[in-house]
This record gives structure tokens, C-alpha cells and sequence, in this order.
């Protein structure tokens, strides 16, 4: 596993030489000094226009997410009630002298949305879509030396509702600019597969678009390298090629690789291809491409296969935002979510419903996931009024084609998605409007499935048409446990029916919930309050039980991984809670049932809370999620029995039956435990044991696990923990701060709900402060925030300046907190070519 550091480093590192105008390729990175304007603004797109007084700000940039939240946003519960509209951007810059000649390009990860691009007063395009990376040439119209430079940024979200989840608004993904040559690879100009994988060999192929953008035929060559991740060049091809003028032309080579590193789940691996084009000799041209070896097999009966080897996908669903910072989502917020959910045991993610930042696929393949790449949530028929089906007719291949090219030589990436519950899936003019988005899959990477996320794969008037599932190489299922009288055969009756279909559950019911809300109802008989916190938990745990058994089921993808903004319901209600961790990054109790099923590591959970005064006698069902052979609670030091489940996790140690221990009570077919336990204040404890051996008086136990909850007190003190100590002093590395309310002996309070205030002092800046609760309307940006259910998360970004940072937290009547971080500098920063201007 790649350090942390090395990996935040890499992900936006510009690698320039002392001189980086003089090397053959140059990509800058182009997010600092911008200006800002929320509001359209006549002549902004003039050169001339005085932008003084706009805001200055730095990219990525969410200004939705910025609020105030309002009931009458036009985007209602959808959008999280979140403000959009218009907003512009303008950035000054200088470009060198040095640089002419050189083919200026300057490109855009993503614009939420509508957006239009001038330079120096020239329309440079539009782009409607807000998740589809894009570029512009900007050397026809690019001053040089000392005369400025200014891009002027259009984007429109004013028409709502566009989109059934918060969108955001604005720059909110990276900004770079290149200089190449005239001949130069192509912008995604390589695709590297690997259709021979084995430790023992590879075989790399490689594919290179070359354009020769200048007046005369040119003949280069393509030099191809492999370099393994120290650098080190492990295998190498060349490949002469003749380009006539202002066209393109492809190298084809296949390198054999020795003795490779395979890219896995639990060992990502990771080369380089490093493409130089030379003519006579020099190069004018370089280009790196990060790849994995790898291979990828889909079966019907056994499913899916990663290098020979059979993985079921444990996946979940994920938007984009990430809570306090909307969709402008710093690198470590992202990494911090994933690795989450890498603990949960999760290996598989879909991007819904859109394609998600480089970055994201970035971290996807130096972590060690499985990503399901998905491009619409509408074709022709709108979910929405301002929805994508406006322009899918003029733009869905060009979104459709860059969203391969971009990503396709991803090792996470195993499998594409045309459409999510795409209305035309059972209708006539369906199975015409999916060929050519399946046909351009094949065309651009012929080496993964293309699937489609289907919620009508069953209707009232039986199955889906076949003209439209025979397109697919696999069939994606959602909610296949809502469909009325075949809720639970699941995807037993289609295998009967159609045995050569290749299936996967592209969504179903997670279970979710808030965290650490616990509701109550009143008993038909009269008894005393029951508790409904377990009500979603059964259908996700008989749905898991069929995904275990049946190899031919490829994965399920819950919904969802996160808790999200958007898709809200009423006022005030801003987001979902469909999550297994909530959107602050804090686990559910739902984390720890899928890590029960998912991972090895001996684990016990125990729900609910065990603060419950006014209860004491009453009866509360107590639930432990385990990977343990068997559980033995205890309350307040006496034993109210010992459990083990009749299905066991995959992989269990197994080998034990009610034998092993005479207290064991009898075993249960779900997949958790529970006690009826009459309520008293003091601590629950559970013991986990693995047993061995098998039979009457032939088996042994031994203690693996332990978890206790106890009943907390008053709050008395605050208690902050960030995820780390030392951040770079680069404008973009943040720290989560972790905030807790505890009693007098250190417990959570779990109920606690205290307004709190950060205050930051030093080389740092909060850029949010959450507490989970998707009721609470409180500004995202303001430093002061009742804490929910006891927690609350500060995410802190770093400045340009070193030094400590220190966070103190304060609270009426509780004792404060204080955390002492430290902004490194950063070594041999390298200095922009392209100069931003403050004027």
C-alpha cells in the first residue's frame, strides 16, 4: 500500500523541470487566483470588464453549497433546498514568450453546469453537461510576454429542477492548461489493456493516437516504456509512424512484460506507460499513463473473475457531494470516505448516476476497488424538467465517448453503464436509443461489459422486453426485492428463464437510517413500546443471503455507501439517509453489519445505545452484528446467553453445532443475533469466541472479540480527534476534525445535541463544520453548530503559509478542546509558467 502522503502527492503533483516551459509536454495545474461573481454580469466575457470587486477564491468551487438553504429554492427537496442560479468566474494570467509555437489547450474535469469559455473576449464553447470533462484550444487567441490574459467562465443552474439529487453549481472539479507541440499525443491519445495476465507474464498492449496538427507530413516515432513504481523501466517497444498533416494516426505495440505485478484488490499495483514521440531524434512530445495488469472475466454461472480468481462484488452506490463541501470535494475527504468504506469490507463501487472526478477513479485504483463507470440518469424521457434528456439527442455520444476515453484505462474500472432506470428500458423506441450507446462501449474499449441499471426488469405485464436486455453483456437489477410477487425468488426465476443472462444487482435496499436514531411504536396489543430500528435490516440481510449462495449473482451495489444531499423529500429535510456511514463520514450501525458479512477480522456491534431513562424494565431488543462463531451477552456482569447464527458468514471457521457449549441458544436464520433484555442502566457486554473441533464435548472456544456499550452520563467535556496531525501547507490538503461530547468518565453521550464553536487559529481555514442531521439548516460555512446525537466534523484546508495550526472547540458549560496541528512546507514547490495576475 502507497503511503498516504505519496498518494495525496501524486494526485496533483505537476512534475515540472527548473525550466518547464523548455520540456516536451507541459500540464499545469490551473485552480489558483480566480475571481468570483454569484449573478450574471453583462460584459463579464470582455477582456475589459472590471472584476474588481468580484471575490477572490481558488478552485475547486461549489457555490451552491455555500447556501442559505431555503423552502422556496427552486430546486426543492430534490436539489437539498440548496441555492443555484448564475455565477461567473475570471482569471487574469500571464503566458511566456517561450511558448509560442506550442499548442495551448486548456481543460475543465467538470462544470456544474451549462457553462460557456471565453478567452480575451473570444467564445471559446459550451458544455451542458455537468459531469464530462472538456477542452479548449486557446493559442489562437493567447497574448504572450507581459500583456495579460483573462478566461471568463458562464455557468448557468439557474433552470431547476435538473437533476433528482444536489448537483451544486460552479468550477468544482481541477482546471489545468498544457503546451505540446504540433505533433503530440492525443488528448486520451493512449489505451493500454493487458490480454495476457499472469505472475509469470504480460502481455501489454498499446495503442497511441499521435496528432500532427501542423502543415507538413512528418514522420515520428513511438517509443513506448513501462515503468514500475519505482521508476524503473521494466520493459520498453518502439514503433515508427508517418502523419500526414493536420490528421492523426495510431501505433499499435504489444510489449511483453516478465514476472508482472498483478493490480488486485488487496495488492493494487500499479505501472506506468511513459509515450515519448520523437522525430530525428528529439522528443517532442511525452505522455504518461497510469494502468494496472490485470484481468477480467465475466461468467453465467460463476460470475465475476479477477485475475483468475472468483470475487464477489460487495458494493455500494455513491454520489458525489461530500456533505460541508458539496461537490468541490478535497482529495483527503475522498480518500478518508473510501477508505471507510475499505474497512467495512466494501470492494466495489458504482458511480451514480453520472462519471466521477479523475480523482475519484484515481484513489479507486491505488486502493483497490471495483468501479462500476455510469454515464445518465436520463435519455429522451425527463425524470426532471431541466434534466439531461434536453440534450441528449446532440450530446450523448460526445458525453458518452469522453467519459471512456478518459477512463478506460482504469484497472478499477470493470464494467460501464449506460443509463440508470432509464424510462425508455420497456418502452418501443428503448432498445433503438441503447445500441448505440452499447455500440460505442465496444468500439472504444472492447475489453469491458456494458451494463444498465434496470428498476423495471419485472412489470405488470411480465419481463422487460428481450430486444432491450439482450443488448446488455449484463443485466442490472434494482430493487430486485421490490418487484410484488417475486420479491423473494429474487433472480432465481430470470436464471430459470433466460440461463445465459449475465446478472447484477445494480441497486437495492441497504439498510440505512440516521445515525444513532432509534424510533418507537406502539404495540397492536397494548403491550408496552416496541422499537422499529431493525424494520429495513431484515429485507437487506434475506438479500444478502441469496447473493452469497448463488455464484451466478455477480454483486449487489447498496443504496447507498454515504448518506448524500439532495433527493430530500419535505422541508427541512436536505438529504437522504439511505447511507451506511452517514455524510459526515461517521459509520451506522448498517456499517457493521456489511463488515460483519465482508470482512475476516473478528468484529461485534452491538445496538441500540443503552441510554434509556424512563425504559427501566421495559424490554429492548439488543442486536449484535458478528463474523464470531458465537456471541455470549452480558448485562451488568450476568450472562443472558450465548447465540450463533445458522448461516454463517462465507469463510467462517464453522466445525461447531449447538454442542460445543450447552448454553447456546438455539440458532437463527438471520444474520444477526438478538436478546430481549429488560432495561437497566450500567453496560452491556458482548464476547465473541471462534470455536473449534465439532461434537459433544470436542469442541473449544476462544475469545476473539469483544464490544461494550454503556450507559452514559451528563456531558461534561468535549473531546476532538483529528485524522491527522501534519497537513501540507499547499491550499488544498485538509484535516478532519472529529468532534465528541463525553461524560465524566470518558463515555459518549449519545443523545448529547450541544452547540459548539470551532475556532481556528493559524495558517488554516474552515471550510465546514457538520453534524449529520439532515434536518439541521445550518450554514455549512458558519464555525458555530450543534453537535447530533454527540458528533460533529470540521474539516480544516491548509494555506499557502507553514506553521501551527491550533483548533479549539468550545461548548456553555462543558470543558473545552484543544488540538495542535502543523502546516508542513511544501519542498521545491514549483513555480507556475502560466502567471496568475492580481489586478
Amino acid at each position: 500500500m502507497l503511503p498516504r502522503a505519496w498518494l495525496l502527492v501524486c494526485l496533483l503533483a505537476l512534475t515540472l523541470p527548473a525550466h518547464a516551459e523548455d520540456a516536451a509536454r507541459l500540464r499545469e495545474n490551473f485552480d489558483f487566483g480566480w475571481r468570483f461573481y454569484q449573478g450574471d454580469a453583462t460584459g463579464a466575457d470582455q477582456p475589459t470588464f472590471d472584476d474588481a470587486a468580484w471575490r477572490k477564491l481558488n478552485l475547486p468551487h461549489d457555490w451552491s453549497i455555500e447556501g442559505p438553504l431555503s423552502q422556496t429554492e427552486p430546486a426543492g427537496g430534490q436539489g437539498g433546498f440548496f441555492p443555484t442560479g448564475i455565477g461567473w468566474y475570471r482569471k487574469h494570467f500571464t503566458a511566456p514568450d517561450s511558448l509560442r509555437g506550442k499548442k495551448i489547450t486548456l481543460t475543465f474535469d467538470g462544470v456544474y453546469m451549462n457553462s460557456d469559455v471565453w478567452v480575451n473576449g473570444h467564445l471559446l464553447g459550451h458544455w451542458p453537461y455537468g459531469y464530462t470533462t472538456f477542452s479548449y484550444d486557446l493559442t489562437p487567441y493567447l497574448n504572450y510576454g507581459n500583456t495579460p490574459n483573462v478566461v471568463s467562465v458562464r455557468v448557468d443552474d439557474s433552470l431547476q429542477p435538473a437533476s433528482r439529487w444536489y448537483g451544486g453549481a460552479g468550477i468544482y472539479r481541477h482546471v489545468w492548461v498544457a503546451a505540446t507541440d504540433t505533433i503530440h499525443v492525443a488528448q486520451w491519445g493512449t489505451y493500454v489493456t493487458t490480454p495476457k495476465a499472469t505472475p509469470e507474464a504480460a502481455t501489454v498492449w498499446a495503442r497511441t493516437e499521435v496528432k500532427n496538427e501542423g502543415a507538413s507530413a512528418i514522420n515520428a516515432t513511438v517509443v513506448s516504456q513501462i515503468l514500475d513504481n519505482q521508476g524503473a523501466v521494466v520493459a520498453s517497444a518502439e514503433a515508427p509512424l508517418r502523419i500526414p498533416a493536420n490528421s492523426s494516426q495510431y501505433a499499435a505495440q504489444t510489449i511483453e512484460l516478465a514476472n508482472p505485478k498483478l493490480w488486485s484488490l488487496d495488492a493494487p499495483n500499479l505501472y506506468k506507460l511513459h509515450t515519448q514521440i520523437k522525430i530525428a531524434d528529439k522528443i517532442v512530445d511525452d505522455y504518461d499513463t497510469t494502468f494496472g495488469v490485470r484481468s477480467i472475466v465475466y461468467d453465467v454461472n460463476k460470475g465475476f473473475f479477477l485475475n483468475g480468481e472468483h470475487i464477489k462484488m460487495l458494493g455500494m452506490c455513491l454520489h458525489q457531494d461530500a456533505g460541508a463541501v458539496g461537490i468541490a470535494v478535497p482529495d483527503a475527504v475522498l480518500e478518508r470516505r473510501l477508505r471507510l468504506l475499505k474497512d467495512m469490507g466494501c470492494n466495489a463501487l458504482r458511480m451514480s448516476h453520472n462519471p466521477p472526478s479523475p480523482e475519484m477513479l484515481d484513489l479507486c485504483d491505488r486502493l483497490g476497488f471495483l468501479v462500476m463507470d455510469e454515464s445518465f440518469d436520463e435519455w429522451l424521457v425527463s425524470k426532471v424538467p431541466y434534466g439531461y434528456s434536453k440534450y441528449f439527442t446532440d450530446w450523448s455520444q460526445k458525453d458518452l465517448t469522453t467519459m471512456l476515453r478518459r477512463d478506460r484505462n482504469h484497472p478499477s474500472v470493470v464494467m460501464w453503464s449506460v443509463g440508470n432506470e432509464i424510462r425508455e428500458q420497456t418502452r418501443p423506441e428503448g432498445p433503438g436509443l441503447l445500441m448505440p450507446l452499447v455500440d460505442t462501449c465496444h468500439r472504444e474499449d472492447p475489453t469491458r461489459s456494458v451494463t444498465s441499471a434496470m428498476d423495471n426488469v419485472f412489470t405488470e405485464a411480465g419481463p422487460a422486453p428481450v430486444a432491450f436486455t439482450d443488448l446488455l453483456d449484463i443485466v442490472g437489477y434494482n430493487y430486485v426485492d421490490r418487484w410484488g410477487d417475486r420479491r423473494n425468488t429474487y433472480f432465481a426465476d430470470d436464471r430459470y428463464a433466460y440461463p445465459q443472462r449475465k446478472m447484477v444487482g445494480t441497486e437495492d435496499n441497504g439498510v440505512g437510517g440516521t445515525r444513532g436514531v432509534y424510533t418507537w411504536a406502539a404495540s397492536a396489543t397494548g403491550a408496552p413500546l416496541r422499537p422499529t430500528y431493525a424494520s429495513s435490516m431484515i429485507r437487506a440481510e434475506q438479500l444478502w443471503a441469496f447473493n452469497e449462495v448463488h455464484d451466478y449473482v455477480i454483486g449487489y451495489f447498496m443504496w447507498t455507501g454515504i448518506d448524500y444531499l439532495g433527493e430530500a423529500g419535505g422541508w427541512p429535510r436536505k438529504g437522504s439517509t439511505s447511507g451506511a456511514i452517514d455524510i459526515c463520514g461517521f459509520p451506522k450501525d448498517a456499517f457493521y453489519f456489511y463488515q460483519s458479512r465482508w470482512t475476516d477480522k473478528p468484529m461485534i456491534h452491538l445496538l441500540p445505545h443503552w441510554n434509556w431513562p424512563g425504559f427501566e424494565g421495559e424490554t429492548i431488543p439488543v442486536i449484535a452484528y458478528t463474523n464470531c462463531d458465537v456471541v455470549e451477552l452480558f448485562l451488568n456482569g450476568k450472562s443472558l446467553g450465548a447465540k450463533a447464527l445458522e448461516y454463517p458468514r462465507q469463510g467462517a471457521s464453522g466445525g461447531w453445532n449447538s454442542y460445543a457449549r450447552p448454553q447456546i441458544s438455539p440458532t437463527t436464520a438471520d444474520l444477526h443475533l438478538s436478546w430481549d433484555v429488560p432495561y437497566a442502566a450500567g453496560t452491556l457486554r458482548a464476547v465473541g469466541y471462534k470455536i473449534t473441533g465439532s461434537g459433544r464435548g470436542g469442541a473449544t472456544a476462544q475469545v476473539v472479540a469483544t464490544e461494550e456499550v454503556h450507559t452514559a452520563g451528563p456531558a461534561a467535556a468535549i473531546v476532538i480527534e483529528a485524522d491527522k496531525q501534519n497537513i501540507s501547507a499547499n491550499q488544498r490538503d485538509v484535516a478532519q476534525v472529529t468532534v465528541k461530547i463525553v461524560d465524566a468518565q470518558g463515555n459518549l453521550v449519545p443523545d448529547a445535541n450541544n452547540a459548539i464553536t470551532f475556532d481556528v487559529q493559524g495558517p488554516a481555514r474552515l471550510i465546514g463544520l457538520d453534524n449529520g442531521d439532515m434536518t439541521d439548516p445550518t450554514d455549512y460555512k458558519s464555525p458555530q453548530r450543534k453537535v447530533f446525537n454527540g458528533l460533529a466534523l470540521g474539516i480544516l484546508q491548509a494555506t499557502d503559509k507553514p506553521g501551527d495550526i491550533q483548533v479549539h472547540v468550545t461548548a456553555a458549560g462543558l470543558k473545552d478542546a484543544t488540538v495542535t496541528l502543523h502546516a508542513a512546507p511544501v519542498s521545491n514547490p514549483a513555480q507556475p509558467v502560466f502567471t496568475a495576475l492580481d489586478l
